[in-house]
């Protein structure tokens, strides 16, 4: 597991209560919904393993890349990371681009991993 520093656990802190956490299970209800899946995990860790159809932007470059991915700012998106923090700024971010319907699942791929287990 990746180790974080302070100061990074601190900004993703602050992004999560800027932003909207949603649990695993509501995470799903929202993609068989048809909504949007963000994963900003790095294109190695997205390799290993990602949710169906998950559209894979790193949050390195998100900035650069989501006005082309997701033109359509109104777009529902469910973004998620590893363990919640990279995928709550990158929330976060999309927010202050102006995109208006984006949850970040709470405890990233891991917790919607667990949930699936039966």
């Amino acid at each position: 597991m990746a180790h974080h520093s302070e100061e990074f656990l601190r900004l993703a802190e602050a992004a999560k209560l800027r932003t909207t956490q949603v649990s695993p299970s509501d995470a799903k209800q929202r993609i068989a919904q048809g909504h949007v899946v963000l994963d900003v995990r790095d294109k190695e860790e997205f390799e290993q393993g990602h949710i169906e159809n998950a559209l894979n932007i790193s949050r390195g470059t998100l900035e650069m890349r989501i006005q082309e991915a997701i033109p359509d700012k109104d777009t529902p998106i469910v973004c998620h990371c590893a363990g919640g923090n990279r995928g709550a700024l990158a929330a976060d971010t999309l927010q202050q681009l102006g995109y208006t319907q984006v949850v970040n699942i709470e405890g990233g791929l891991k917790a919607f991993k667990e949930e699936e287990a039966p």
